[in-house]
């Protein structure tokens, strides 16, 4: 069914025990399944979206086919779980409003969230030594503003590029940076002592459009086996991620913001919102405008 492998058409390949797996062009892997209703819906679904439309317009034409498809397509999932609360509320307040200069490295390459077991914080100062800071500028507390204070700005602007900013938000530890030393983590006792229990990582390289998320949990990565996910791939309407699988929950996620926030073009933005929603992620605003942020160069350096 769908197109060829140009247009990322959708494909089907039904094994000997019944199982029906449907592809999106030659890579991307859209769903497994031995449930003949959910490979009907979701073979639906992909034919009335290449008619185009909004979609609302595809959950109302899968609703006249089956009601219980239109809900399914709305929640996201393989499943219908019932009505979900609309968000309510500007996507651009929260985590989103990174996205956007993100795609060009700013004010860093990469995105990087730790979180502890319940109950428990990773020390953001101890993550930014680890990682190499300088421990001088940790222990004096220095700060975003501190570091674009000196001769002008300018020396931050030469150096900008061996400085990184941490913080916790919203449950996570945060550490944005650029490019890191090479003994970066190496200590792994004290990384363990962390108590690190999830990790997650968005990577920008503006030059080769090369966009990264990885999402990490008990030491391994969660990705059905598909490997690390470019937010490029990432199309309005149609689930990146795995339908029922471990990534699920993002593409439940994205589709409350799909439909929340029609708005929305930028699909980085609607990306950062559903991993808001879904996992908790935040950066503070107000603290990296104002400077408030922590800061500090890497060690060593001049």
């Amino acid at each position: 069914g769908g197109g060829g492998p140009a247009d990322g058409g959708l494909f089907l390949l039904v094994e000997e025990d019944g199982t029906v797996r449907g592809r999106h062009g030659a890579h991307q892997e859209a769903f497994v399944t031995r449930d003949l209703d959910q490979a009907l819906c979701l073979i639906a679904e992909a034919a009335v979206r290449q008619h185009g439309g909004t979609l609302e317009e595809v959950a109302d034409a899968l609703e006249r086919i089956d009601p219980a498809w239109g809900g399914r397509f709305r929640g996201g999932g393989p499943d219908d779980r019932g009505t979900v609360e609309a968000c309510g509320r500007d996507p651009l307040e929260g985590f989103a409003w990174m996205a956007g200069s993100w795609r060009d490295q700013d004010p860093y390459t990469h995105l990087a969230f730790f979180r502890a077991a319940p109950g428990r914080t990773v020390d953001a100062e101890r993550l930014a030594l680890l990682c190499g800071a300088d421990p001088a500028q940790v222990a004096a507390g220095t700060r975003l503003k501190d570091l674009e204070a000196v001769n002008g700005g300018r020396d931050h602007w030469d150096r900008q590029w061996e400085s990184c900013c941490f913080g916790e938000a919203g449950g996570w530890t945060f550490l944005l940076h650029h490019e890191t030393p090479s003994e970066a983590f190496s200590d792994e006792g004290a990384c363990a002592a962390l108590g690190i229990e999830e990790s997650v990582w968005l990577s920008a390289t503006s030059a080769k459009a090369i966009y990264t998320f990885d999402y990490l949990r008990g030491g391994r990565r969660v990705d059905d086996d598909q490997g690390i996910m470019e937010l490029i791939w990432y199309e309005r309407g149609r689930a990146p991620h795995l339908r029922g699988g471990e990534l699920d929950f993002l593409n439940r996620a994205l589709r409350r913001a799909e439909l929340d926030h029609p708005e929305l073009t930028d699909t980085f933005e609607l990306y950062f919102h559903a991993l808001e929603e879904s996992l908790g992620l935040r950066l503070p605003r107000r603290d990296f405008a104002e400077g408030e942020v922590r800061a500090a160069y890497w060690a060593g350096g001049r």
